[in-house]
């Protein structure tokens, strides 16, 4: 794991051995359960752990920026969900990173989800718990509903029905942090009607340097500025089918 040790070194992320060696543990169980359940198409040690792993942990500075949070201090505690976990990221390679973090991994296909929980126990994290549903039914149960300061969606959708299957789940000043590629400026500005109707705005599109990674992607922070109607999300599959305009 240098590759992975050297990169979270300048992104401000200090690593013990025995993280590092919850990484290793995290690349095998993968690996294995690749075979049988498509969770990755990248599956080479050393781009596991700069596409995966450190692409991941990117999102990092624009957490301890928002919790004001100093360079190398992981010691946070806040309640996080990862919309679409697949493979866990990039909910499981940042909780390896910050133990005190409180994380809810939501995914609607079965044997991810096994996959998620089985992953979970092997790598003896605390405080996560596994969800297999989907977002649209999540977002309406009264017990996950505006109850999260952060969402994380890696690969999830488009931004319209992004904004939609995560705004619901975070709290008033709480923050959705979607993962993207080069240039998301125009579906961020094609979706800002739908993030404003279900209480949110854009607070910034923010570069994210990946050390070892030569492609530029970027992180589209929403922050939610009020309550989501009560209408939203709609039911399964509208989201994506009938994106809000």
């Amino acid at each position: 794991m240098n590759r992975l040790a050297d990169g979270a070194q300048k992104l401000d992320i200090p690593l013990t051995d025995d993280q590092l060696g919850l990484y290793q543990v995290y690349y095998e169980t993968l690996i294995d359960w690749n075979q049988r359940v498509n969770l990755t198409r990248i599956t080479d040690y050393e781009e596991v752990q700069t596409k995966h792993f450190l692409d991941s942990l990117s999102c990092w500075e624009a957490i301890a920026r928002a919790w004001d949070v100093s360079a190398g201090e992981t010691d946070v505690s806040f309640q996080a969900i990862d919309v679409g976990s697949g493979g866990g990221f990039p909910g499981v390679a940042l909780k390896i990173a910050l133990p005190a973090l409180r994380l809810t991994l939501l995914e609607a296909t079965g044997k991810k989800a096994e996959f998620l929980q089985i992953l979970v126990e092997r790598l003896g994290l605390a405080d996560v718990i596994v969800i297999k549903a989907r977002a649209e039914e999540v977002g309406q149960n009264p017990e996950h509903r505006e109850r999260y300061d952060l969402a994380l969606a890696r690969a999830l959708a488009e931004m319209a029905t992004l904004a939609e299957l995560t705004l619901p789940l975070v709290r008033v000043e709480g923050l959705v942090i979607a993962q993207k590629g080069e240039n998301p400026a125009v579906e961020v500005e094609a979706a800002q009607k739908a993030i404003l109707a279900l209480g949110g705005q854009v607070k910034e599109i923010v570069p994210a340097a990946i050390p070892g990674l030569n492609s530029t992607r970027h992180l589209v922070i929403l922050e939610k500025v009020s309550l989501t109607p009560s209408k939203y999300p709609r039911r399964p599959g509208m989201p994506a089918k009938r994106p809000l305009a």
